[in-house]
């Protein structure tokens, strides 16, 4: 049932029956080390390249949620995941150690609300029972594609984000115990004009306003209706700026808003202004915030994804960097 412009609302509560989150070994010496499922040991994960290691991590992600489901992987129905490299070969490629259907999907940081939206879209209507919704970042991948080399070693700017070595993956289900997926707002594409690929936070912030406050006219509600409102991978800098853009558009975030990105790891750690990729929110979803949820201390969550849809072609063309935000909502 479609609620206002961007907002659905799924009659039959699609059910997240399984979750796994398998991090870096930065990832786990941060904030929610005690919450994944696996940290590796080093971010190369057993494999020759930085690509494979990511490889391996979607796969890890997803035959660890469906173990947690009780599930075989030949009762997935299909399997929608995607990631921040070029033609999503993490994804693409991960799909081959699986005989399930595959839905490549990509929306940059966002893709972990854009697979659990699409996801919850699919089972509502009874299409499929039993999806698997992942996604998946790098460091080492992901500086290479599209900023630098690492063998360059070159400084980091002070609005930089550091992209997180991560993966996370849900099981949606028509049947079984579980948070349930309620709502889902699509984002539009949203660009204000930011031409700087080290400055994430602020290409991204305004999209998740524009979601966010399509969110909300969709559905009647306001900040405070939410137990916890969290964003995906804006960082310090990004938050403050949806914090302001909200703001001016008369709505105001308090304590029950956070940031994914600038959660993930401890101030000593040194990551500027917090992390990104893919794996941020995917990771800390499927470990700390379904861990949450499934607890009683959170009862009603709004989660919304955020990505960039920069490439590395567009940017030394002189294009700016677009943005889009999707959400979902997840209750007890």
């Amino acid at each position: 049932m479609k609620l206002g412009n961007q907002t659905i609302v799924f009659k039959n509560r699609p059910k997240i029956i399984g979750n796994y989150a398998v991090v870096g070994p930065k990832e786990g010496a941060g904030n929610f080390g005690s919450y994944f499922d696996y940290v590796m040991k080093d971010d190369r994960f057993g494999e020759k390249t930085y690509e494979g290691a990511e490889r391996k991590m979607v796969e890890t992600a997803i035959v660890g949620a469906i173990d947690s489901a009780g599930l075989i992987p030949k009762n997935i129905d299909i399997l929608l995941a995607g990631d921040l490299l070029n033609q999503i070969i993490s994804s693409s490629y991960a799909a081959r150690s699986f005989d399930i259907p595959y839905l490549g999907l990509f929306g940059a940081c966002s893709t972990m609300a854009e697979t659990l939206a699409v996801g919850a879209c699919l089972v509502d209507g009874g299409f499929f029972n039993n999806i698997a919704c992942c996604t998946a970042s790098h460091f080492s991948t992901a500086e290479r594609q599209f900023r630098f080399p690492l063998e360059l070693g070159n400084q980091r700017p002070p609005t930089s984000q550091w992209t997180t070595t991560a993966a996370g993956c849900s099981i949606l289900s028509s049947k079984g115990n579980g948070p349930s997926v309620t709502m889902a707002t699509f984002g539009k594409v949203t660009d204000w004009g930011i031409t700087d690929v080290n400055n994430m936070g602020a290409a991204m912030a305004p999209s998740a306003m524009s979601t966010l406050v399509a969110h909300f006219e969709d559905t009647h509600t306001r900040p405070e209706d939410y137990d916890l409102i969290v964003t995906g991978d804006l960082g310090k800098l990004g938050s403050e700026v949806l914090i302001d853009l909200m703001e001016d558009k008369g709505y105001k975030l308090g304590v029950n808003y956070c940031d994914c990105g600038q959660m993930m790891f401890r101030r000593e750690q040194k990551p500027l202004m917090g992390g990104s990729g893919c794996g941020c929110s995917a990771s800390i979803l499927n470990s700390f915030l379904i861990n949450k949820i499934k607890s009683g201390q959170y009862k009603k969550i709004l989660f919304m994804a955020t990505g960039a849809l920069l490439s590395t072609t567009a940017t030394q063309q002189g294009e700016t960097v677009p943005g889009i935000a999707h959400a979902v909502v997840i209750e007890r």
